[in-house]
């Protein structure tokens, strides 16, 4: 017990020490995130929406962001963290809890989106639906790109190098996807990817390029195929609607002006920069890039086509999922 009151108010003198909560000068929200300090995401989103808040408001609406997981490391606990009260705002990757966020994981079904930019709008496209998944303002939705597999002892070059490989995957939403090419699927928190990678606890990651560089995967990888049958995943930054609704409109007024669309389509751009560099790393460093030859991607799809095709009947709360996909398109 009383090292539990030592770790409480230890905590508390952190947050206390931050300057979280109200003051003489303004009210500075806590924005927490399990990201490094230096992803590439603080640049693009992160920092620019505390800019703009600060501006529009005079310094009266600050940020302070908690980032590395130090208020939770977990990355499926930050959802339930941000409506705890624990942040005041988090970033939430759906796919960590996807029973929560069916049809907003559904970004990554097969044939939905080929960039971050087009998976993002697709996200826009479908959003009057998809926010009714969401118990908070949501300030920004965006998507990463379409992953790439990056493998350590086998090259994918064809649909039969698929055999046997065990396969990290991103989404939950991804895993028929790739068993039914051949592989076994798991899912694994994005930090424990370099070391699984090495030591052989899987044969392969699939991730958007980014990756390559967040989690330093070009050191274990000694090859990368740049395409597979699915799509992006799903990334948003969301407010506790509580703490929203408590400020004045004057207040709320500034946070939806800071977090206009623009601050999404950013966070699908940093994407898109960063993945050409992340490719160019790879190459760099000696990891063999692999393209798939249009008739391997022709069998790939073909193989995938009976499980997309009698997947979109399966109910993704209270829509089916051909009914969600049809609203990313557009339809």
């Amino acid at each position: 017990m009383a090292k539990t009151n030592w770790n409480l108010a230890l905590l508390i003198g952190v947050w206390i020490a931050f300057g979280c909560g109200d003051s003489r000068e303004g009210r500075v929200l806590s924005l927490a995130h399990f990201l490094p300090a230096d992803h590439l995401l603080n640049g693009a989103v992160f920092a620019p929406f505390s800019q703009r808040l600060a501006e529009l408001s005079g310094n009266r609406l600050t940020v302070r962001q908690f980032p590395s997981g130090i208020l939770n490391s977990s990355p499926a606990a930050q959802y339930s963290m941000l409506l705890n009260g624990v942040a005041d705002i988090a970033l939430v990757i759906p796919a960590y809890t996807p029973d929560l966020f069916p049809k907003t994981c559904l970004v990554s079904y097969p044939g939905v989106c080929e960039t971050a930019l087009g998976c993002t709008e697709a996200l826009q496209r479908a959003w009057p639906v998809l926010e009714q998944e969401y118990g908070g303002k949501v300030l920004a939705i965006w998507s990463n790109t379409p992953p790439v597999l990056l493998t350590r002892e086998t090259p994918v070059r064809t649909l039969e190098d698929m055999h046997g490989l065990k396969v990290r995957v991103s989404s939950r939403s991804d895993i028929p996807f790739i068993e039914v090419l051949g592989a076994s699927a798991l899912m694994q928190p994005a930090t424990e990817l370099h070391q699984s990678l090495t030591t052989g606890v899987i044969d392969g990651v699939a991730i958007g390029p980014s990756g390559i560089i967040a989690f330093r995967l070009h050191e274990p990888a000694a090859y990368l195929t740049t395409w597979l049958p699915i799509s992006g995943l799903a990334f948003v930054l969301i407010m506790n609607q509580d703490v929203y609704e408590a400020l004045s409109p004057e207040e709320q007024g500034w946070i939806d002006e800071a977090a206009d669309s623009k601050l999404s389509v950013a966070g699908a751009m940093a994407f898109e920069r960063v993945d050409a560099e992340a490719l160019e790393l790879a190459k760099g460093v000696g990891v063999e890039i692999v393209e798939l030859a249009e008739s391997e991607r022709h069998r790939f799809e073909q193989a995938t086509a009976p499980t997309r095709e009698a997947g979109l009947g399966r109910d993704a709360g209270g829509m089916t999922v051909g009914e969600v996909v049809g609203l990313l398109h557009g339809n």
